[in-house]
């Protein structure tokens, strides 16, 4: 699935009225023309791509960061590489489309960006929380029983209790309770957070991709 049928890859056309949250050093707003939430190790990062089809621009942004520049390039089209996460490869691509007009393409560790977030979203339990006007995004990684807070590895050691595991951590005086128990049905392993005894909802990083 290309960027010119999915939601999950948001292209914005060279508009002065559309309002993009871009860092206060970036001075090529019009020519940012794509980007991506991409979830890795339990962090969210925020790609974005700039490309000048006049001058074959390219600037690869990271969480508001430049990691890759080439200001002139003399084909408009074409593949770079980047990576994310200390080692996870990236390649953006550029393909041309009839009436001199561009389709970005994102591929995260050989998969296409839709492959890659429909995979997790399988293989990750996410949820959010703000406390005290202090934003928590916590994740279990299924397979390993891994949870990642704010995106760190948290070293706890999952208990085993009545039908299922309990996982117990204390962050900034809250008490994250995170269990994973058998649900009888078809629905199979249930996954639940609490902090300080309030069940959080969870979230779709496939969800929220949509929504940029």
């Amino acid at each position: 699935m290309t960027s010119t049928t999915t939601k999950t890859l948001k292209q914005i056309q060279h508009d002065n009225s559309v309002d993009i949250p871009i860092p206060s050093q970036r001075k090529d707003v019009k020519e940012v023309v794509a980007q991506w939430r991409v979830p890795i190790r339990g962090k969210l990062y925020q790609i974005e791509f700039e490309h000048g089809t006049t001058s074959g621009k390219r600037v690869i942004w990271i969480d508001g960061k430049e990691i890759l520049r080439r200001d002139w390039m003399f084909k408009l089209v074409g593949e770079d590489v980047f990576y994310v996460d200390e080692g996870k490869r990236c390649i953006i691509r550029v393909d041309p489309l009839p009436g001199f007009k561009y389709n970005y393409l994102l591929f995260v560790d050989g998969k296409s960006y839709e492959q890659y977030t429909e995979s997790l979203s399988k293989a990750l339990k996410t949820w959010e929380i703000t406390l005290n006007g202090k934003s928590y995004r916590i994740v279990l990684e299924k397979d390993t029983l891994n949870v990642y807070l704010n995106g760190f590895l948290r070293h706890e050691t999952a208990e085993f209790i009545d039908g299922g595991t309990e996982t117990e951590f204390e962050q900034d005086a809250h008490v994250f309770k995170l269990t994973a128990t058998t649900s009888g049905t078809k629905r199979g392993i249930v996954y639940t957070l609490t902090v300080d005894g309030t069940e959080v909802p969870l979230i779709s990083d496939l969800n929220m991709n949509d929504k940029k």
